[in-house]
């Protein structure tokens, strides 16, 4: 195998979190285009069946399972209860979490609580069940979604950034332990991007201004530009990387951008 076929995917099953909008959704129609059996998971069930349908309209293959990564329970359950309907999982996604903006002192415990279960307890227990068969099978790729602000902090993030930091650790971890038995464990860490959950600071002229200035790039991401990504770590073009975060931000975690015209 060389070239482009490294980066197919065919005979693949994936499990992607988050899958019913956004960079999830995103990821499984792209996962499913390069030849993986993509499993969709999310809360919602009917958005989850239009991706679903979406994807077997364009001559792939997806099923679905709908769960709530707060539902820690449910969660345990999802990779077993996978494996019994599809026979193995060669491709973990941990896209799924929230965000939620809330000032240090106004915040509450179970907020915190909450965002550490959803962006990362929930992480944890799918990549330790996932592990068990990969290893077994000695292949497998972990991809956990962290942020930008995995590498950096934000005012009235604080929850937030540090259940990312916290991928970034679980992330590297996971890769050392996972990494003699050919299984491989990465993340992506997107920056801004255009999708439901940005539409709040995509949508208002301002706000929009303000962050694009912060990007070297000058725009949002749109979410197609993540697939590249995801397809990369999930095939066989990265079997030597393990425990990297990859940064596809448009240079705002780790470029300094100006929001001034500097002449050359």
């Amino acid at each position: 195998m060389g070239g482009t076929d490294l980066f197919r995917l065919d005979g693949r099953i994936a499990m992607v979190t988050g899958a019913s909008r956004g960079l999830g959704r995103a990821t499984a129609i792209g996962l499913a285009a390069a030849g993986a059996s993509v499993v969709l998971c999310a809360r919602d069930r009917t958005r989850l069946e239009e991706v679903a349908e979406k994807i077997r309209q364009a001559g792939g293959e997806a099923s679905t399972a709908c769960f709530d990564l707060a539902d820690l329970a449910a969660v345990e359950r999802a990779v077993p209860e996978l494996i019994a309907r599809h026979g193995r999982l060669d491709i973990l996604v941990n896209n799924g979490g929230i965000s939620g903006w809330s000032g240090l002192t106004d915040s509450t415990l179970g907020e915190w609580q909450t965002m550490f279960d959803v962006n990362v307890t929930a992480m944890y227990l799918l990549a330790r069940e996932a592990a068990k068969p990969m290893t077994a099978r000695r292949w497998g790729r972990i991809i956990n979604f962290g942020s930008y602000v995995s590498a950096i902090g934000r005012e009235r993030l604080t929850a937030y950034a540090a259940s990312k930091h916290a991928v970034a650790g679980l992330t590297r971890s996971v890769a050392g332990e996972l990494a003699r038995h050919n299984v491989t464990c990465n993340a992506i860490a997107p920056g801004f991007f255009d999708t439901d959950m940005a539409a709040p600071t995509v949508g208002d002229p301002e706000r929009s201004k303000v962050f694009r200035s912060a990007i070297a790039m000058g725009r949002f991401g749109d979410p197609a530009e993540i697939v590249g990504a995801a397809i990369f770590l999930a095939s066989d073009a990265s079997s030597y990387i393990t425990g990297q975060i990859l940064h596809v931000d448009g240079g705002v975690a780790n470029v300094l951008s100006l929001p001034v015209t500097v002449a050359t």
